[in-house]
């Protein structure tokens, strides 16, 4: 059965509100709607009054009954954006969330200051949102995405080749866990969005995330860091020397994250907050062979202690 744009619209934005409040819920209608008719916004408006066919029609019921379900809006549409970037998504990888802004902008920052050509890892890169944003502005960084996962791989290969990144980004498999081979070579910097939750929360996850999004790209160990442990103990052997390792963490674990780094010789450089005002990245300098002299040492730690 055919129906108008309208009709569309209302009814979407009428089921959507059983768990979403009007204005909420006429937002995911639009987008929805937008996504299943390949129009847009203003597209939609100046048709209203037309008929769409019955494929948009079946396809509009289909998706907006996955989304009243619970399945989240980035795995319906199979795409989100992150840093300005449009990237494919699919159940292989977590979504890329503005919570995870803040360590992509401590690891641009840096990466701005790195000398000509810097090589840089984005570690359990899943979609690869984080490396490929340190490439959107940092023009010249080579940028190796790594993750355990074969899946998520070919996820950010669709996004590497989809925002023409293809000669300054490359993909490889590696494990968190485990030392790196040799042949991966030194960075001059190395971040990371690594799983931290920690086996309670894994319990308390709402729905949308622990019935669709990868559990191994979650869990983190019974408190959460038994990636920072790791990614600390086997990856600093390929950081150059005074390279550096940022870190995005899970709202609490900030000291934790800090003390981790400091007893493994790296200098805390800066703490940052998400757009909520969370704690949720760090940014660490692996110690120089100088910084272990003097009064050079003490200014650094005095100097860079700032959240």
């Amino acid at each position: 059965m055919v129906k108008k744009y309208s009709q569309l619209y209302l009814e979407a934005r009428k089921a959507i509100m059983a768990t979403e409040d009007m204005q909420s819920a006429g937002i995911l209608a639009r987008q929805l709607l937008c996504h299943v008719s390949g129009r847009t916004q203003e597209q939609i408006l100046a048709d209203r009054e037309q008929y769409a066919s019955e494929d948009i029609c079946s396809k509009m019921e289909e998706l907006t009954k996955r989304l009243v379900d619970g399945e989240p809006l980035a795995y319906i549409l199979g795409e989100w954006e992150f840093y300005g970037l449009p990237l494919y998504v699919d159940r292989n990888v977590l979504i890329p969330r503005d919570d995870t802004c803040a360590v992509a902008a401590l690891a641009i920052q840096k990466g701005l200051d790195l000398e000509k050509d810097p090589r840089i890892l984005d570690l359990c890169t899943g979609s690869g949102c984080i490396g490929l944003a340190i490439a959107s502005r940092v023009k010249d960084a080579r940028v190796t995405l790594a993750d355990i996962s074969k899946e998520a791989l070919a996820v950010a290969k669709k996004n590497i080749t989809r925002n023409h990144f293809t000669g300054r980004v490359t993909c490889i498999q590696a494990d968190a866990l485990k030392k790196p081979s040799p042949f991966l070579g030194k960075f001059d910097m190395i971040v990371s969005n690594p799983p931290y939750i920690t086996r309670s929360e894994m319990e308390e996850l709402p729905y949308s995330v622990s019935g669709f999004e990868p559990h191994m790209a979650l869990f983190g160990g019974d408190d959460g860091l038994d990636f920072y442990r790791a990614i600390v103990q086997n990856y600093t052997a390929a950081l150059k020397p005074g390279g550096y390792l940022c870190f995005e963490f899970g709202m609490g674990q900030g000291d934790a994250v800090c003390q981790i780094l400091e007893k493994n010789q790296y200098t805390i450089l800066e703490r940052s907050r998400d757009y909520n005002e969370r704690e949720r990245a760090v940014i660490a300098q692996l110690n120089r062979k100088e910084d272990y002299y003097g009064d050079e040492k003490d200014s650094i730690r005095g100097t860079c202690t700032g959240i």
